[in-house]
């Protein structure tokens, strides 16, 4: 059932979308489901414009699947796809749950095959899969210790079907995070460039962090940014394997278990619209 059953239905001059977000973390979700494909780059970037366009950090695309009740592409705000967007893939299951009356999904990505629920009190969980914690899955540029790059402040990279890099600070409000993060996301240990996180502990198992996300900037939360840097501080010592993250939009509970990292969080609905091509 696509999302715009309630809407004019799609022709050749009109692209129905949704706006939603996941804690601030905002996305343009196009429903392709039995009809041609039309989201491309340029288009993508077009629609990201905040003051021309729609304006989102990622636009998702969703497809059908073989293999799966759905599948999903995600472009982002400069054109660019990523495997991986951890809070729109919980957007978007909440959303098809909400229209099938269902309470679990699988859904494949160019990360892979992940498995979606509804945790309850208006809350959704995804499994993003097992981290990548090899130099070359990440990817980096040479065989090196992820767990301590030789960078200023030594961070820690993870691979979460997309690369990050997380530095652990005494505190991640003083950091400037637009100067340090497009420094570091084009930084040449990462041939795909990067995201990257800046977190504080600030309690027992619970870290503050703040992100700026690859081909998007600053941004007010991330899902998969969470899960690297949850999987970064228990590699370290800092946390257990189940912690808290407060993200500048709010706060997801991050569990790295045997099966994958289970991110849970709130969605929200914005509203409707047409994009006239």
């Amino acid at each position: 059932m696509a999302i715009w059953a309630n809407m004019t239905q799609p022709d050749q001059t009109t692209l129905p979308f949704r706006k939603m977000h996941g804690l601030g973390n905002d996305f343009v979700v196009v429903d392709e489901r039995g009809v041609q494909p039309r989201v491309n780059a340029d288009l993508a970037s077009k629609i990201a414009d905040r003051h021309r366009g729609v304006g989102f950090d990622q636009l998702a695309v969703i497809s059908d699947s073989d293999s799966a009740d759905l599948h999903l592409t995600f472009w982002n705000s400069d054109g660019s796809t990523a495997a991986a967007c951890g809070n729109a893939t919980r957007c978007i299951a909440r959303l098809v749950m909400d229209t099938t009356g269902r309470d679990k999904l699988t859904i494949t990505t160019d990360r892979g095959t992940l498995q979606a629920m509804d945790a309850g009190a208006g809350l959704t969980s995804v499994n993003m899969g097992l981290p990548q914690l090899e130099w070359q899955d990440i990817p980096l540029a040479e065989q090196m210790d992820t767990l301590h790059l030789p960078i200023d402040g030594t961070p820690t990279a993870t691979g979460m079907g997309n690369p990050h890099c997380t530095f652990f600070v005494d505190d991640a409000d003083a950091v400037d995070l637009a100067g340090q993060g497009a420094l570091i996301e084009n930084h040449p240990l990462f041939p795909q460039r990067t995201n990257v996180q800046f977190a504080s502990l600030i309690g027992p198992d619970h870290l503050r962090m703040r992100v700026w996300e690859r081909g998007v900037g600053v941004t007010l939360a991330s899902g998969s940014s969470s899960c690297a840097t949850a999987v970064a501080a228990a590699r370290r010592g800092l946390t257990g394997k189940s912690v808290t993250i407060t993200l500048d939009g709010g706060d997801l509970q991050i569990d790295w278990r045997d099966d994958g990292v289970w991110m849970t969080g709130a969605t929200a609905y914005v509203f409707d619209g047409q994009w006239r091509l």
